[in-house]
């Protein structure tokens, strides 16, 4: 593959954007899967907590009080191993996986050991797809019983309530309704955080990013109701953060008609294509009045290698420079057709 293809990280838009978001919430805890070179901009730079969910991911962060762990199938050896490497904050998404946790607390002799817990609760999510998504958390029963129970663990610090919406789902965010409606008055009052994990949408060529104001709105709404409890919120973008920051850079390798074949593929630069499905945008694109309609295609010989199945341009060439915007997400790759592994340069 062409050495040209390369991700170009800003550091300066990572902290652009955590900034936005740090005004927003009381703390801010970057999930760390989305980009993990960003984790350690943000480690270096802020004041940021990372959301993590494999122990694998842990070699990103230096100072591990600063992770929040997010537990699935564990046991008590692996809760063990993890305290003893500094994580005192964990989300916990399901009843057994919490079970094992209170036996663990039960049983550990060392009065020293105090830890932060959020229960994961399950919302409803309105999709247009259905079986497509498993829905992670625990009722709102389940919730309501078991925060009232381990409010008198000992061991317990800080304890509190975490849900997930999906990033790119940005109709779904009214939060005081929802959680008014599935949470007791003795749960918010026993409850230090609110964990509303999903992060915050960015722009694709099949987004409308003019909602982001809206849901700006809804998270202040929010935390001025959370505020009324003394509760304190947590927010946790991924994307919002990491997206601006990158650009994917490659280069024209052939067109025929009106298609466009580049030097990369949405199986090692952009797999977010095929399965949020969102569409990057290109740089210097024009509107259907100004330009040429093509299609984008990765090199592969997949059909459903493509970046983009129409985007309009001006007269495009073979050996010219193709700009993907705001690729800095969940750019992870594949070993389908040995593709190599795209590099990630680090400006300012």
């Amino acid at each position: 593959m062409n050495s040209k293809v390369k991700f170009i990280l800003s550091k300066n838009k990572v902290l652009e954007q955590y900034n936005k978001v740090a005004h927003a919430a009381d703390i801010v805890s970057y999930s760390s899967k989305t980009n993990q070179i960003v984790t350690r901009i943000l480690e270096k730079e802020t004041n940021c907590m990372f959301s993590v969910h494999f122990k694998n991911e842990l070699k990103h962060v230096t100072d591990l009080s600063r992770v929040i762990f997010l537990a699935q199938g564990w046991n008590t050896q692996e809760i063990t191993e993890l305290i003893d490497k500094g994580i005192k904050w964990f989300i916990v998404d399901n009843e057994t996986d919490l079970n094992v946790l209170e036996i663990f607390l039960e049983n550990n002799s060392n009065n020293e050991v105090k830890i932060n817990v959020l229960l994961r609760l399950k919302l409803k999510e309105n999709t247009l797809r259905t079986e497509r998504y498993y829905v992670f958390g625990m009722t709102s029963d389940v919730i309501n019983k078991k925060v009232v129970e381990l409010r008198n663990n000992t061991k317990i610090g800080q304890l509190g309530i975490h849900f997930h919406r999906k990033t790119q789902n940005m109709a779904e965010w009214n939060y005081v309704y929802e959680l008014e409606n599935v949470l007791t008055q003795e749960t918010l009052q026993a409850i230090d955080l609110l964990n509303i994990g999903g992060g915050l949408p960015s722009e694709y060529a099949n987004t409308n990013i003019h909602v982001v104001d809206g849901i700006f709105t809804k998270i202040n709404e929010c935390r001025e109701w959370l505020q009324r409890h003394n509760i304190k919120l947590i927010i946790e973008p991924g994307r919002f953060i990491a997206a601006p920051a990158g650009k994917l850079i490659t280069k024209i390798v052939a067109i025929h008609d009106n298609t466009i074949i580049v030097n990369a593929s949405v199986y090692n630069s952009d797999m977010d294509a095929l399965i949020v499905p969102v569409k990057l945008l290109v740089e210097n694109e024009v509107s259907k009045e100004e330009g040429y309609p093509y299609v984008i295609k990765g090199i592969t010989p997949c059909s459903m290698d493509l970046f983009r199945y129409r985007v309009y341009l001006n007269n495009p060439e073979v050996g010219d420079e193709l700009v993907f915007l705001n690729a800095g997400a969940y750019n992870f790759t594949t070993d389908f057709c040995d593709l190599d592994k795209i590099e990630t340069e680090v400006i300012e």
